[in-house]
């Protein structure tokens, strides 16, 4: 094995200044690191408008919605109120979620703030079961006991909550890239939206018949809805919190792919691979080069090959060469 070590950082900062470094010391491995987080601040700027525009008009309805739930005894309008209240905190938190990860790294959070809008989509994920859970405790003893419910009231409220609704979930579906933190935040809105569709149903059903049970039979109706998806947001997130593999890439794909592409590669292994964020995977993984190759040459294909083909933007490298 040869003494050599070899440290190459190249990374992105925040304003886009790139370093580069080259070290090397007399031990018998070697190191590289290189960094390609890929930053793109307008994106974020615009998550965190739509977030911002979405939660206003929802906090500017859902007192209104609350008081005339209750003088119209419905309970559907109540829950329809109450899951805005925690969607208008849920957005509020998704907003300060993506201005803080545009800040630097530093000293304590040398990642970054990256990985904040996840932990954002879990914990709104947690909070819409915990909604939907307190709907269905509700609608069981509204069923087994029917309240009178005003019809009229409820259904001018409903139509209004559904065109504020209607408002806010195309905002965030026009202004948002899709990321989980985005999906929980259009989540939310979601099921407002469909809770303001069943307090509308309901109350045509109450004024024309009479029936009061659909005003609960509706509001589960809804609550179960919009639990599948929580539950998806919930896994994936979780999922990259525990730092789990990303589920596109397989890891004996990769390394027979390395392994392929670059010539002066003799064998890539304990291959770690997880995610910093939607989108920022990281790798650490132990390389063995031929000896007669320049070593700089061939990381710099390992890097370039996992940056454009696997996505990973940071890896590091622990260098051996064969003899």
């Amino acid at each position: 094995m040869s003494d050599s070590g070899h440290h190459d950082h190249a990374e992105n900062a925040p304003h886009g200044h790139s370093h580069g470094h080259s070290h090397d010391h007399g031990h018998g491995h070697g190191n590289d690191h290189g960094h390609g987080h890929d930053h793109t601040p307008e994106v974020t700027d615009r998550n965190a408008r739509a977030v911002a525009l979405a939660g206003l008009l929802i906090a500017a309805f859902m007192f209104a919605e609350l008081v005339g739930g209750w003088l119209a005894g419905s309970l559907a309008l109540m829950a329809d109120a109450v899951h805005m209240v925690t969607d208008a905190a849920s957005l509020g938190l998704a907003w300060w979620a993506f201005q803080q990860s545009k800040k630097p790294a530093d000293a304590r959070l040398t990642y970054g703030r990256d990985r904040l809008p996840v932990l954002i989509a879990f914990a709104n994920s947690i909070f819409l079961l915990v909604v939907t859970g307190w709907i269905c405790v509700e609608a069981a003893g509204r069923f087994m006991e029917p309240e009178t419910v005003l019809a009229g009231p409820m259904f001018i409220i409903a139509v209004i909550g559904f065109l504020v609704n209607i408002g806010a979930f195309f905002i965030l579906q026009r202004g948002g890239d899709g990321s989980l933190n985005m999906r929980s935040a259009i989540l939310h809105v979601l099921g407002d939206l469909l809770g303001s569709v069943a307090a509308i149903a309901a109350a045509v059903v109450i004024y024309f018949t009479g029936w009061y049970p659909i005003d609960p039979i509706l509001s589960v109706f809804v609550a179960l809805l919009i639990v599948r998806s929580a539950v998806s947001v919930m896994r994936q997130s979780a999922h990259i919190l525990l730092e789990g593999a990303p589920a596109d890439i397989d890891r004996d794909t990769l390394k027979t792919d390395l392994l392929n592409a670059v010539p002066g590669l003799v064998d890539v292994y304990h291959i770690h691979l997880w995610s910093l964020a939607e989108g920022k995977i990281n790798a650490t993984m132990h390389a063995t080069l031929k000896p007669e190759d320049d070593a700089e040459n061939v990381l710099r294909q390992i890097r370039e090959r996992l940056k454009s083909r696997h996505g990973i933007g940071h890896v590091t490298i622990e260098i051996t060469e064969g003899s």
